[in-house]
């Protein structure tokens, strides 16, 4: 009878499940879920206080102190971010194809359609994230190496 029961057991990929953990780390995610055919494996950490600050307030308020130095400048900034060219994924923002090279844009660079901004690594998957417009890179609101959320803002271009 002991038997029948550890047959409707699930068995667990004890592997699987280090190489998600990893992966979590690698990409700071919070949560990774796998699913195939009748099972489905979820490794989910918690998102610690000190990292959820980090994404959300230091980063935006540490790129706006500097731009928003003049006073007449201050009041622009939220406008600015509300344009911002936005994330779409989740992921890790390189500004640069590699490290020590120059970045691909800085404040005050004249971009074209298709000009490539930024790369937003996914699942160890490169991702060029270009130009939607034409015009004057006015933000970088991310700094390289970043974990990056699904509509965050990356950059604005006016």
């Amino acid at each position: 009878m002991g038997d029948k029961q550890d047959e409707g057991a699930m068995q667990v990929d004890v592997g699987l499940v280090r190489q998600l953990a990893e992966l979590l780390d690698e990409t700071s995610l919070t949560e990774i879920e796998v699913e195939h055919g009748e099972r489905r494996i979820r490794v989910a950490r918690k998102a610690g206080a000190q990292a959820a600050p980090q994404f959300y307030a230091p980063a935006p308020q540490a790129v706006a102190a500097p731009a928003a130095a003049p006073t007449a400048e201050a009041p622009a900034a939220p406008v600015a971010a509300a344009n911002a060219l936005k994330s779409p994924m989740v992921g890790t923002v390189y500004l640069a194809a590699e490290p020590g090279a120059a970045p691909f844009i800085t404040v005050g660079k004249q971009v074209n359609v298709g000009d490539t901004l930024l790369i937003v690594e996914a699942m160890k998957v490169m991702n060029p994230i270009t130009a939607t417009h034409a015009g004057t890179v006015k933000a970088v609101l991310v700094e390289n190496g970043q974990p990056v959320e699904f509509d965050q803002p990356l950059a604005v271009i006016e």
